[in-house]
């Protein structure tokens, strides 16, 4: 990690001695919380990251908000966000950094996936 890059530390899990599976880097946690205050959302919304199949590559990644987690996620938190992750994403997301960009095509957020073997053009689809 450069002096360019920062990473939020995430607590605990809370499904027991489960590995964290994906890092969000401080950007993307403060476009995230932008975001939902701009979807006018409830402050307490966590953040559902998953893989689901489809996309041009076999699987994509799936953002989206959702207001508490179901029994079997793993729960992390960055800097007051709530993030959810089913067990059978945090799988395919063992590593992943989530980071927001901005390039000359526009801006975004960004899936860096050491498990990925494969990404589409758009880089929201991989495969494994």
């Amino acid at each position: 990690m450069d002096a360019t890059q920062t990473e939020t530390t995430p607590q605990s899990p809370t499904a027991g001695s489960t590995p964290t599976p994906l890092t969000l880097t401080e950007k993307a946690v403060k476009m995230v919380k932008l975001t939902r205050d701009e979807e006018k959302l409830d402050a307490a919304s966590g953040l559902r990251v998953a893989v689901r199949g489809g996309g041009c590559s076999g699987f994509e990644y799936a953002l989206d908000f959702e207001v508490e987690p179901r029994d079997t996620d793993i729960v992390l938190q960055y800097d007051g966000l709530a993030v959810y992750v089913d067990p059978i994403s945090a799988r395919y997301l063992e590593g992943t950094q989530i980071d927001y960009v901005l390039g000359s095509t526009g801006a975004g957020f960004k899936f860096i996936n050491p498990q990925a073997k494969g990404t589409c053009g758009c880089g929201s689809s991989f495969a494994v």
